[in-house]
């Protein structure tokens, strides 16, 4: 090993870690909710609206009076940040799981959406939950 490099690692072993105090947070989090992991990498194909589209369910929704949204393919801006939610709540809490009633299903995403907004740190917040930035705001 070149004596430069060795200098390098030996000067950045030898200093405090400058991210300690989050990676204990995340540590603490992560110890406190067993079961919810952070982002699992999943290769899968997105559906691209497929359910959406079928007769069944578009009659199910005008049935409720409810009014689909649907955007051009490749155009999702308006739905953006329910689907990045979504996909972060299939990854953490759905793929490899089996819910065997509606009950148990319905009260591990309620749990879910709890911890999400109240506990799960985001970078994008300045490492705090949306519930702290918001109070944070509030507070300014």
């Amino acid at each position: 090993m070149p004596k430069s490099t060795y200098m390098y690692w030996q000067k950045r072993l030898d200093r405090e870690n400058p991210d300690k105090e989050i990676e204990d947070k995340i540590l603490e989090i992560r110890e406190t909710n067993k079961n919810y992991g952070y982002r699992r990498v999943v290769g899968e194909l997105r559906n691209q609206g497929w359910a959406y589209q079928m007769k069944a369910y578009t009659y199910r929704l005008k049935e409720e009076r409810i009014f689909q949204s649907m955007s051009r393919k490749g155009n999702c801006h308006d739905n953006a940040v329910m689907e990045n939610f979504f996909g972060l709540l299939k990854q953490e809490i759905y793929y490899g799981v089996t819910y065997y009633s509606y009950d148990e299903l319905k009260l591990e995403i309620e749990r879910y959406i709890k911890y999400y907004n109240e506990q799960r740190i985001k970078e994008k917040l300045g490492w705090i939950s949306p519930v702290q930035y918001k109070l944070k705001l509030l507070a300014a």
